[in-house]
């Protein structure tokens, strides 16, 4: 499905239905990329604290909070977007003609 690391292919390549049916089509995609690293930046913030408790390196756990903001969206993009398709294929099936 991917034609490159930030583009699908139009259509499915087996079904022949097309992704993007309107202008703002992957606002659900953008929607589940920024809630994921939400999660995954409290995920590294609670998990690097509770691990470091008593004394915690909050500079280290800051930085490795950071990096991951930036980075994780970049990864994950593309299942971001694949996954918005499952979703809107699973509430709006297509319908054949």
């Amino acid at each position: 499905m991917l034609r490159s690391w930030t583009r699908l292919v139009d259509r499915c390549p087996r079904c022949d239905h097309r992704f993007e049916r309107q202008e703002g089509y992957w606002l659900g995609a953008v929607a589940i990329n920024t809630a994921a690293t939400i999660a995954v930046f409290a995920a590294v913030l609670v998990i690097g604290a509770s691990v470091t408790w008593p004394d915690p390196p909050w500079t280290a756990i800051s930085i490795a909070s950071i990096v991951t903001t930036v980075v994780f969206p970049l990864v994950f993009y593309p299942w971001s977007k694949m996954l918005w398709v499952a979703l809107e294929i699973t509430l709006h099936p297509p319908t054949t003609s």
